[in-house]
């Protein structure tokens, strides 16, 4: 007999879910070499990012928490790939 197992969440885990947001917003993006996340400097992302975060959180967070895990992660990210070389002038 063909049993079927619970499907597991797509993001398992609450910075899993922020950094989806984020790219979501347009507030980082991932280097296309390497797979780093790089911060886009854009306000307005980050802003989008809380509000998404504030009106949509995931199940079982609060929207307070799921700010605060927005503002976590995206302070964690830089601005540059930590693989790539910088561009010789």
């Amino acid at each position: 007999m063909l049993m079927f197992k619970d499907r597991r969440p797509a993001i398992r885990t609450l910075s899993g879910w922020a950094i989806s947001v984020l790219q979501e917003a347009g507030a980082i993006r991932e280097c296309e070499e390497h797979g780093w996340m790089h911060d886009r400097a854009d306000p307005h992302a980050r802003e989008r990012a809380s509000d998404i975060a504030r009106q949509n959180p995931p199940a079982g967070v609060s929207a307070d928490e799921a700010v605060k895990d927005i503002r976590d992660v995206m302070d964690s990210i830089g601005d540059t790939c930590l693989e790539c070389l910088p561009k010789a002038d």
